[in-house]
């Protein structure tokens, strides 16, 4: 069962359904919902609740509701690639820690009154857990791209570096060559990059 408030995504979803390990197929609901409103009985029948890249994007508030659905449903949870605020870039340029920290707080932004926590998201989600009783595992799962990765190293930093100068807009000015040059490793191959992310289990025995 596919929860989201985008239709679109949705219909992508029912146009190309999953199978099984075994190849046998997969029946596939979607349900059109903002996913912060979910409830503990909307949850009551599932095996496993989960969501990939999701945390980063809720306020607290939000994350508050979403565990109280999972906690109350008594359902085992997995949240993964939630972004922790850990980029490392090599070889290393002057310019790419004020990057890093100008990106971390376009993700901490406020957005149509909501507070988005960003990388603070994992941890106050491990919090949240924690004071409904509900034990949590917590692993690391970074993305490391290097030469093989290429195109998709080149599209993260354009987007990392975009939104850092969207919440620092006179950053504009000193990063125009270093983007240049970053990019020109990247297609070289000389460019790796690690994105720290963590992964969460809660209510796992």
């Amino acid at each position: 069962v596919l929860y989201d408030r985008d239709a679109g995504l949705l219909d992508r979803a029912l146009a190309d359904p999953p199978r099984a390990a075994d190849g046998s197929p997969v029946r596939v609901e979607t349900r059109r919902t903002d996913i912060t409103r979910l409830t503990a009985a909307d949850l009551a029948g599932a095996d496993l609740v989960t969501a990939s890249a999701l945390l980063d994007m809720l306020t607290a508030e939000e994350i508050e509701a979403i565990v109280a659905a999972c906690a109350g449903a008594g359902r085992p949870t997995l949240f993964t690639l939630s972004v922790i605020g850990r980029v490392r870039l090599d070889p290393p340029d002057e310019l790419d820690a004020e990057i890093a920290a100008a990106f971390d707080a376009h993700q901490r932004r406020t957005v149509d009154g909501r507070s988005l926590l960003g990388p603070d998201a994992a941890a106050a989600t491990v919090a949240a857990f924690r004071r409904h009783g509900v034990a949590v595992t917590v692993r690391s799962s970074p993305w490391r791209l290097d030469a093989g990765h290429a195109a998709l190293t080149a599209e993260w930093f354009t987007g990392w570096c975009d939104a850092a100068v969207e919440q620092r807009p006179e950053l504009a000015a000193r990063t125009g060559a270093y983007a240049r040059r970053r990019l020109a490793e990247a297609a070289a191959g000389r460019l790796t990059v690690t994105v720290g992310h963590d992964d969460l289990l809660a209510g796992a025995e």
